[in-house]
């Protein structure tokens, strides 16, 4: 019994040990965020997949240069067509390309009415849309946050390894 135990909890440190590891190819190579967004409004790009400086170019935006472990900002031209899926091409500065699809979003319909502005001032309005970043989930690796992981995957083995030689001598009486 003493051996069956000690190998379930090897088996199961090893499960939560590969299951906290992110899979091979997770980090996609180029990156638009966010996928869909209004005319005139912002999207981030970056491209991880790149050893060195990546140029990203569009129909609705200017080419505009991403620094390696970086990103750059993009504002969507303000004619772009409502609904079109427009391809945001990348260049590695060693060469390889790829593309991402960006998606402009469609043209609201409902029964929100429009309102009318009787003044002479002229009105604009700010594009809508999130402002969101990538969050950190970018870029390379934290080696502080990779000792916590790592921490936290040894305490939970150690637990559990605790806790199968406790059941296992209480059962020997």
């Amino acid at each position: 019994m003493r051996a069956t135990g000690a190998a379930f909890a090897a088996l199961l440190g090893a499960a939560a040990l590969a299951l906290t590891a992110p899979p091979a190819g997770a980090v996609d190579p180029f990156v638009v965020s966010p996928t869909t967004v209004n005319p005139g409004g912002r999207v981030a790009l970056s491209a991880p997949g790149c050893s060195g400086t990546a140029m990203a170019s569009s129909d609705v935006f200017d080419t505009v240069t991403v620094p390696a472990g970086g990103s750059a900002t993009a504002t969507v031209d303000w004619d772009a067509r409502r609904g079109a899926v427009y391809t945001v091409s990348f260049t590695c500065a060693g060469g390889s390309p790829g593309s991402v699809r960006l998606t402009i979003a469609p043209a609201r319909t409902g029964s929100t009415a429009v309102p009318t502005v009787t003044r002479t001032a002229t009105v604009t309005t700010a594009p809508s849309g999130v402002r969101g970043g990538l969050g950190g989930s970018v870029g390379t690796w934290n080696a502080g946050e990779l000792a916590a992981g790592g921490a936290l995957v040894a305490a939970a083995t150690a637990g559990a390894v605790h806790l199968v030689r406790r059941r296992a001598a209480n059962h020997r009486h």
